[in-house]
């Protein structure tokens, strides 16, 4: 795979093709989502709930989604680097100095910025200080309560279809303001198509997403099916590697505790 650029980003969008946004938290998955042809690997907010235990994405802070975001970098040679900005930055009016911060000290390609429809004023300065900006929009973690949704029931949730004017007005706002890309959360079929039509640059998505969008995100721990629970029944996903995680960690319990040589040493 060749270097991805934000301007091959945008052909793909014209020609029709896919891309594919990947999200990891650590050099490893950033290296294999590399490897398996990612356009965008991305770091989340979200590693708080779904590696360290956290009950929701708000509780994630600056300084250790940077730790986070050096370290995928370090993995990735070809795809394009995004990171989450945490709730704080955006909304107290230190948009700029974080986006100067992620793309100095950590080396991102973008800054993805939830409940970017609220500030596009912060949209055009991070744009203008020259760091290429992914904004989301729709229901997300910043912004389920402001649509009466609570953040645990977002995922199963679509913008509903009276919104369509507001959410295409928000997209062409956002791009006007500058924007590279677009996540549009909880899209649905009937709004996602409408936003696609409406704006020039990619507009892809996570949850609620599909293929009426220019292309989707997708947690790595999501796809491989790395969660403990997954242990004890199979997931609706590529693979179960919590069970062969769980197989070969028990096996090696089995082998100290017997006195065995341990496979890898």
């Amino acid at each position: 795979m060749s270097r991805m650029t934000l301007p091959k980003l945008r052909a793909m969008k014209a020609a029709g093709e896919k891309s594919v946004c990947i999200v990891a938290w650590d050099y490893h998955m950033a290296q294999i989502a590399d490897r398996a042809g990612a356009d965008i690997v991305s770091v989340g907010d979200s590693v708080g709930v779904n590696l360290w235990g956290q009950s929701h994405p708000l509780e994630v802070r600056f300084d250790e989604l940077l730790v986070v975001a050096k370290a995928v970098r370090r993995g990735v040679a070809d795809a394009l680097v995004s990171c989450d900005f945490p709730f704080g930055p955006l909304q107290t009016g230190h948009a700029v100095p974080a986006a100067v911060r992620l793309a100095k000290e950590a080396g991102v390609d973008l800054v993805k910025l939830d409940g970017a429809a609220d500030f596009p004023e912060a949209v055009e300065a991070v744009a203008r200080a020259g760091v290429p900006v992914f904004a989301q929009f729709g229901i997300t973690p910043q912004t389920a309560l402001k649509y009466g949704i609570a953040y645990s029931a977002a995922e199963g949730a679509f913008v509903p279809d009276e919104l369509l004017e507001e959410m295409v007005d928000e997209a062409k706002r956002l791009e006007s303001a500058g924007a590279t890309a677009l996540n549009f959360t909880n899209s649905g079929p009937v709004v996602g198509p409408a936003v696609v039509e409406a704006v020039s640059i990619p507009v892809l998505g996570g949850f609620g997403g599909g293929p009426w969008l220019d292309g989707r995100i997708r947690m790595s721990t999501a796809a491989i099916g790395y969660n403990a629970k997954f242990v004890d029944r199979e997931p609706h996903t590529y693979a179960n590697v919590a069970r062969v995680a769980y197989d070969a960690i028990a096996e090696c319990v089995a082998d100290i505790r017997g006195g065995r040589n341990i496979r890898g040493q």
